[in-house]
This record gives structure tokens, C-alpha cells and sequence, in this order.
């Protein structure tokens, strides 16, 4: 008989999701056991400090001498240099999204979120909850779920670990999507689109690993490699189940034409939690995505790479050309979310082994994403300031002569416009020049020249709201609210590494190349 083993589990190492996860079972006892008064203050300072501790342990566990890379958790993880950047990321995005959350100053004391989500729009129990100044402060302990499963999908090193991550990641989602203060119907509508077309999004994934294990008999992204390199049955059931798997991927990527439901839930969700998708979502789905394909499938690069070249480029394509005719600002922020998620897969597309299994173009896909995190977070943030008596003001039209009335958070806009048009001297334009040299080197030119076309075009989209905000007409009844620190710190922190990051673009450059090898 052979000698039972007992299971080990990396404590230190994984000390990071370990400590979000903590907070997030912590919040939910927060809600049953803490006075209603007293949850909000709570909830805050549990994500702030789970936030430090969990970045604080990432540090002390990369800075170890040994232990600190390998596979993890009886082989489910994959803790590498790509893991260890991808959660520092994280930590600190999901930070920033969940201070928006905590902003109450804005609504006269109010969050971005319903008094009563499970009220019926308009009835007495939402009214009732309303006045008694009700809010959800679970949204804390779900947005924290939610990146704990962010956390685990781009260090998974199996199938099934990947998949019940996504849907750790996903499901919170689907309620924060549905529980917005106004247009409430809107909001839910947005919520339902979004958990119907995510469950079928999941659905395929779920079967793409099904027929992946049919054809390599393992869910272990290494063995996948090594069965695709040594085949011994007929690819037609490794193919199919690699199509499957891309299409639950880039659903959550936000390419075309898997893209249906990120303008509908960016405009009808809360507006801290668009933030939180925008850039939480995308980083973790692109850096689950780079991880199966390179590591389990890239035996099989030369049959999925010319497939997700022609899903770039028609992802770039439609965001820009789309993005033109928008009168809403949240909706435009969605399209451009979409061109950039085609940005990002020139450089997927266009990766290229080294040595030690670097992957050559995945420092400038996580410097990319950087920079687009950033600028998305304190760009969403300012939208939660433009208002009017009604809230919120989302009609592009509405924030004419933004400029003269508050020139700073103009300006600091103008700046994130810029920086997604990829304009010199801010951190998109690095961003971009790096995924393009990256599918440059991998051959790819073509698909560079494309993507240089689409940023032309894109130009104009972002260059517009810049001229309506500084030289259109103030609009009426239009101002900027007096927001608390918890806006303008994440407000502020993005336009400065915007700024940063163009102009000293090195160190971060250095880190994210240095730390680009895959284990398996």
C-alpha cells in the first residue's frame, strides 16, 4: 500500500488571499452582530486593514530568501514572479475601488448604493428605507469576495481551481451590478444582463474544460502542455475545447463579440463598482488568460494566435468606431474599456518564450494595465463628482465648461483622457508603445499597424470630451460635488501615476520584466 500523504498548505505564502478572504467572512459577521450605526464605520476600516496586512504579507513573502516561488496548496497555485505582480495589482486597485464605496459625503450622507436593493423600485418598503437612511454596507464583504477569487483565478494552476475562482469573482459581481441608489430599474436590468450572459460565459468555460481533460486526462496546466506536446488522439476535441475556454475568457476580457454586456453594466451599475470591474475584472482575466494559454496550451499557440489576432483587431475596431457617436459618459468609458481590452490582446497575441519559461510580453501587458488601472479608477471617480440635482450627471453634454467651473478636476480629467488616447507624456501612451514593440518582436506587425490606426481614431474620441469640458458652453445646473478624501485619494493617486508613469516609465518597466516567468 502506498503511504498516505498528508496534505500541506503554504501559510506564508498565500498569506495574501488568505487575508482578504478572512476580511470578507469578517464583514459578513459584521452584518449579523454589529449595530446597523456602527457597520459602516466597520466595514471600512476592516477592507483598509486587510488591505495593508494582505499587501504587507505579499512583501515579506516576495522578500524571502527561499519558498517564496513554486507551486502551492498541493499544486493548485502557481505562486511566480507574473502571481506575485498580478496581486500587488489587486490589492492595491481594490483598495482605491473600495475607498469610492466608503464615499457618502457626495450624496448628502448617502452612498452610490440603494437604501433597499430587494425593494421594488419605488415602493413603500424602498421609500421607508430611504428615509431611515438605510445602506448596504455588505457590499464591502462582497467586493472583497470577490477579489479573493480575482486573486486565486490568476495564480490557478489547474482548470478547477480556475473555475471555481472565476465564479468566486463573478458572483458578487452580479449583486453589486443591481444595487445602484438611482435608476434603479436600470441598474437591475444591468445586474440581470449581466449574471445570464455571465452563467453562459461559465457554462462554456466549464465544458471547455470538460473536453480539455477528455483529450489530456488532466486539469493540471502543466500536464495539459505536456499531453498537447506528445498527442495521442485527434486534436478535433482539444480544439473545440480550447474555443470554449476563450470564450468564457474573453467574455470576461470584454472582446468582441463577447462584449454585449459591458456597456449595459457599466451605465446601469453603481458607479464604484464600474470602477471596480473595469480595471479588477480586466487584469484578472487577462492575467488567467495569459496563464492557460501560454502555460496548458502553448503547445498549440500557432492554431489559437492568428484566432485571437482577428479578435483584436475587431475589438479595437468596433470600441473606437463605437465610442464616436456616445452622449454618455459611462457608456463611452464602457466602449473605450473594450478597445482597450484589444489593445491588450496584441500584446497576448504577440508574446514570444524565452528562456526559463519568460513569457517576453507579459511585463508590458501588466505595465499596460497599470497605467489603464490607474487612469480608469480616478476617472470613474470623478464621474461619482460631476452632479446635478438629480445625482449624478452622465450626459457628455452635461459636462460642458466643466473647465470654468472646477479648472483642477478638468484639468486632472483631460489628463486620464490623454493617457487613454495614448498620447505622449502620459502612462497609456508607454503602455501602448510597449504591447506594440512586444507584438512587433513577436511578429505581428500587421496587427501593430492595425492598432495604431484604431488609436488614431481613438485620439478623437477622448480629444472631444476635452474641448466640450474647456471650450463648449458651461452646462446649467451642473456642478462638482464636495466629495471626502476617500474620492479625491484615489482621484489624485491616479493622476499622478498617469504622470509618473510617462515620464519615469523605468522602474516599473525593470520590475514587471524582471518577474515575467511562468512555472508550472
Amino acid at each position: 500500500m502506498n503511504p498516505i500523504t498528508a496534505p500541506t498548505f503554504e501559510w506564508l505564502q498565500l498569506a495574501p488571499v488568505l487575508v482578504v478572504l478572512l476580511a470578507a467572512c469578517l464583514g459578513i459577521v459584521i452584518e449579523a452582530l454589529v449595530p446597523r450605526a456602527l457597520r459602516f464605520v466597520s466595514q471600512v476600516a476592516l477592507f483598509a486593514l486587510a488591505a495593508v496586512v494582505a499587501f504587507g504579507f505579499l512583501v515579506v513573502s516576495w522578500n524571502e530568501p527561499k519558498n517564496s516561488i513554486g507551486l502551492m496548496a498541493m499544486g493548485s497555485i502557481s505562486l511566480d514572479g507574473p502571481t506575485y505582480l498580478m496581486w500587488g495589482a489587486l490589492i492595491i486597485f481594490g483598495f482605491l475601488s473600495l475607498l469610492i464605496f466608503a464615499e457618502r459625503r457626495l450624496g448628502n450622507g448617502n452612498s452610490s448604493f440603494a437604501a433597499s436593493a430587494a425593494s421594488v423600485p419605488g415602493s413603500p418598503a424602498e421609500t421607508e428605507a430611504g428615509v431611515a437612511r438605510h445602506e448596504h454596507t455588505e457590499v464591502f464583504p462582497l467586493a472583497l469576495f470577490s477579489l479573493s477569487g480575482m486573486m486565486v483565478f490568476v495564480a490557478a494552476n489547474d482548470l478547477l481551481t480556475a473555475f471555481v475562482a472565476l465564479e468566486v469573482m463573478s458572483l458578487p459581481l452580479y449583486l453589486l451590478s443591481g444595487m445602484a441608489r438611482r435608476r434603479r430599474l436600470l441598474s437591475q436590468e444591468a445586474a440581470l444582463k449581466y449574471f445570464l450572459l455571465g452563467a453562459l460565459s461559465s457554462a462554456f468555460f466549464l465544458f471547455g474544460i470538460a473536453l480539455v481533460y477528455g483529450y489530456t486526462g488532466s486539469f493540471d496546466l502543466g500536464r495539459i502542455n505536456d499531453a498537447i506536446t506528445n498527442p495521442v488522439y485527434g486534436a478535433g476535441l482539444l480544439y473545440t475545447g480550447m474555443a470554449f475556454l476563450a470564450i468564457g475568457l474573453l467574455f470576461k476580457i470584454g472582446a468582441v463579440p463577447f462584449h454585449n454586456w459591458v456597456p449595459d453594466v457599466y451605465v446601469g451599475a453603481p458607479t464604484p463598482v464600474t470602477g471596480f470591474m473595469a480595471i479588477c475584472t480586466k487584469l484578472a482575466a487577462v492575467g488567467a488568460t495569459v496563464r492557460i494559454f501560454y502555460v496548458a496550451l502553448g503547445a498549440e499557440r500557432w492554431s489559437w494566435q492568428p484566432l485571437l489576432a482577428t479578435v483584436a483587431v475587431v475589438t479595437m475596431a468596433l470600441g473606437v468606431v463605437v465610442a464616436l457617436t456616445q452622449t454618455d459618459m459611462k457608456r463611452l468609458l464602457a466602449y473605450s474599456s473594450i478597445s482597450h481590452a484589444g489593445f491588450i490582446l496584441v500584446a497576448v497575441v504577440g508574446a514570444t518564450s524565452g528562456s526559463l519559461g519568460q513569457l517576453t510580453s507579459f511585463g508590458s501587458i501588466l505595465f499596460y494595465l497599470v497605467a489603464y488601472g490607474f487612469a480608469t479608477i480616478a476617472a470613474f471617480a470623478i464621474v461619482t463628482m460631476v452632479r446635478d440635482s438629480t445625482g449624478e450627471v452622465h450626459a457628455i453634454s452635461g459636462w460642458a465648461g466643466l473647465g470654468r467651473k472646477n479648472p483642477l478636476l478638468a484639468g486632472i480629467f483631460a489628463v486620464l483622457m490623454l493617457s487613454f488616447a495614448g498620447i505622449p507624456l502620459t502612462g497609456g501612451f508607454i503602455g501602448k508603445w510597449a504591447v506594440f514593440s512586444a507584438a512587433w518582436r513577436g511578429g505581428y506587425s500587421w496587427l501593430v499597424l492595425a492598432a495604431v490606426a484604431a488609436s488614431l481614431v481613438a485620439a478623437y474620441v477622448y480629444l472631444r470630451v476635452i474641448v466640450t469640458m474647456f471650450f463648449a458652453p458651461p452646462a446649467e445646473g451642473v456642478t462638482v460635488g464636495r466629495a471626502s478624501g476617500l474620492t479625491w485619494v484615489p482621484v489624485g493617486l491616479g493622476a499622478l501615476a498617469t504622470a509618473w508613469l510617462g515620464l519615469f516609465p523605468g522602474p516599473l518597466l525593470d520590475l514587471v520584466d524582471a518577474a515575467s516567468i511562468f512555472i508550472r
